[in-house]
């Protein structure tokens, strides 16, 4: 999906379930050369980092900002992290660091405390459950350590943290908890475009956070799915009219400053009642609430017509 600065999705693409997520990004990257959209800035997360789809999003005075995992051995995010330097304040409670470690791209921490500190809440609620865990092991035998070393294995969380000593015995690696501590609520961005600000790089990056809104959206609020139908036309035409029904409530958003479920509750509460006396029978519409009103002048719609039919009596 892309999307502009202010979240207005602008195109949608669709394949079989089955294609391989690596190969989309160079099909899109084609697809969107042909369309007149200004400058393009492909935003992307840790999954699509590699060198090869970096060169092929450059192509044609491209841009991209793309996630980095803080926890690869890139030498890299290594030397961005140990670099030095005063964060700058940004919108909400963004804190941005530029570093400069690379010729070619540009490399800006991103910092939030609120989310340094539900890291930390984490993290010391996983190093407590693995204490939990390995507690009383050095009395078992080697074998029964093993086993339970295999089974702390498929816990990514805790083995995380695990830590064999020389005799095999079970430990809490106290390194490993200080060095996680150091990326809390961090996470790095790299951006090959050089005339964008740290702060537009990180703003950008967050413009995913849209993206995955209208995903949810598309499929929790428009009923994107499931989908019955067998054609793929058909199955694509579901796509499309879903993508223009987020279209509209994307632009509805943006012109009153409301969330579209908040505007689907209060419009939701004008009904058409059916009156009948013996005079006849008519149709009216229940009283506008100031916020209807409100909502209705601000998307320039006119309000419905009070009375909408009147039927004398026999």
């Amino acid at each position: 999906m892309a999307v502009t600065r202010q979240a207005i999705p602008v195109r949608i693409s669709c394949w079989p379930g089955n294609t391989a997520d690596s190969a989309l990004i160079r099909q899109v990257r084609d697809d969107m050369r042909d369309r007149a959209l200004g400058k393009i800035i492909w935003v992307a997360d840790r999954g699509f980092s590699s060198a090869g789809n970096r060169r092929y999003l450059q192509r044609g005075a491209g841009g991209y900002i793309i996630g980095e995992k803080l926890r690869s051995e890139s030498p890299h995010v290594k030397a961005a992290l140990s670099r030095q330097g005063r964060y700058q304040q940004v919108a909400g409670n963004l804190q941005v660091k530029e570093v400069r470690i690379s010729d070619t791209d540009r490399f800006v921490i991103c910092h939030n405390p609120d989310a340094a500190v539900r890291d930390a809440a984490i993290r010391d609620k996983l190093v407590a459950q693995l204490e939990e865990t390995i507690a009383g092991s050095d009395q078992l035998s080697a074998t029964k350590r093993a086993e339970l070393r295999g089974k702390i294995s498929m816990m990514p969380g805790l083995n995380r943290f695990l830590r064999l000593t020389p005799g095999g015995l079970l430990r809490v690696d106290k390194a490993k908890v200080k060095a996680e501590a150091n990326l809390d609520g961090k996470y790095l961005l790299r951006c090959s475009d050089p005339q964008l600000t740290a702060e537009d790089i990180a703003t950008g990056y967050k413009q995913l956070l849209e993206v995955e809104r209208g995903w949810r959206d598309m499929k929790s609020v428009l009923d994107l799915r499931p989908v019955y139908h067998r054609l793929e036309e058909r199955i694509r035409a579901h796509v499309l009219l879903c993508w223009l029904a987020l279209l509209l409530i994307r632009i509805a958003e943006n012109t009153t400053g409301q969330t579209w479920p908040a505007m689907r509750r209060e419009l939701d509460r004008i009904h058409l009642g059916t009156f009948t006396g013996p005079a006849g029978t008519f149709r009216q519409r229940t009283e506008l609430t100031k916020p209807a009103r409100d909502l209705l002048a601000k998307l320039a719609i006119d309000p419905p017509r009070q009375v909408h039919q009147l039927a004398p009596g026999t």
